[in-house]
């Protein structure tokens, strides 16, 4: 592939957490096919973050200064978490699993965000992830990086989600951006609070075919979208539940871009950006395997584990897909025109 023309792509990064690692792998592999260029990123929530350090480090060092920034990151979560009573016991640790199930910390904590108000449990809106950030993300650089960036966060007062562009991005936005409501304190920008941004854009796709010159758009997709068995335990029905939940805008998104590319005629305007438009997915079977607890477990060896599967996923669509970019959309929108 590294013979290829240059071929200008767009990004959109679901979030998920700590299965925000899926996705550093994914871009780090990426990150090493120098035909492939990035004109956007469009992320939520922990994609959002990804989304952040990704353009920032590519406008301080190129392909070699992304990768570098997205595993620094990664590595301050996971030092920033060491001392976290968040941890899994020894028996999940020796049988290799990636849960906080068993955890009674975080048992207590799930059952208290649900009991108990951030505002209470929480006064002071603190949030270890801000400093990394600050730390992490040169945000004088990133205004004006030459990939352009869009953090989607929730307006908790209309619902409606609010994206913002590289220089309107800070600390703040990016925490809003990830604000999980019953753990944190809505974060105030501009006078209105704002929630996760996944609740109304897991990521926003519009500003990528409006505002970005390429025609081709990667979704990294961290959220399983279908499972063949039915939950039946209540952390499996949550962990669904916030699945379908997170997954529901960016469903009726492509189901949008599916009715208008089926009804509307190659031409001018918004008619001509859509039908030119090329979806692509990379997603993996592994987030099948892990539950919803494990968006919390901040170990250095889960990230690792996770980055190692994002490359994987990546290396399997670029062999299997890699020469359909720039020609052909690989995400087949048919399913999302079913039963309507």
């Amino acid at each position: 592939m590294s013979s290829r023309e240059p071929l200008l792509i767009d990004l959109g990064l679901q979030g998920g957490g700590a299965h925000g690692a899926f996705t550093w792998g994914v871009l780090d592999r990426l990150l090493e096919e120098e035909w492939l260029e990035y004109d956007g990123v469009s992320g939520a929530s922990a994609g959002a973050m990804n989304a952040a350090v990704f353009v920032d480090g590519y406008a301080a060092g190129g392909r070699a200064g992304a990768k570098a920034a997205l595993e620094r990151f990664w590595r301050a979560v996971a030092d920033a978490a060491r001392m976290s009573p968040m941890q899994r016991g020894p028996i999940e640790r020796l049988a290799g699993i990636w849960s906080l199930d068993y955890s009674p910390v975080f048992a207590t904590m799930d059952i208290a965000a649900r009991m108990v108000s951030p505002y209470d449990s929480n006064p002071f809106g603190t949030n270890p992830l801000s400093q990394i950030l600050a730390e992490c993300v040169d945000f004088n650089r990133l205004a004006s990086a030459p990939i352009k960036l869009f953090v989607t966060a929730t307006n908790v007062h209309t619902g409606r989600g609010r994206i913002f562009r590289n220089a309107e991005v800070t600390p703040d936005v990016l925490m809003a951006s990830a604000c999980l409501p019953t753990m944190f304190q809505a974060v105030e920008i501009d006078g209105e609070p704002y929630w996760d941004g996944g609740f109304s854009g897991n990521p926003s796709l519009a500003p990528l075919v409006r505002e970005c010159k390429s025609h081709d758009t990667l979704i990294v997709q961290i959220n399983p979208i279908s499972r063949p068995e039915t939950p039946r335990t209540a952390r499996d029905i949550q962990n669904r539940l916030n699945e379908v939940a997170f997954n529901a805008v960016l469903i009726k998104e492509l189901r949008a871009f599916a009715l208008i590319k089926d009804m509307v005629q190659p031409g001018a305007g918004e008619g001509q950006l859509l039908s030119q438009m090329r979806l692509h997915r990379i997603s993996s079977d592994v987030m099948l395997e892990l539950g919803y607890s494990s968006k919390m477990l901040a170990e250095w060896a889960f990230f690792c584990m996770l980055r190692d599967k994002g490359r994987a996923s990546a290396e399997a669509f670029l062999t299997d897909h890699g020469a359909d970019l720039g020609h052909r959309s690989t995400l087949d929108l048919a399913p999302y025109l079913e039963g309507i």
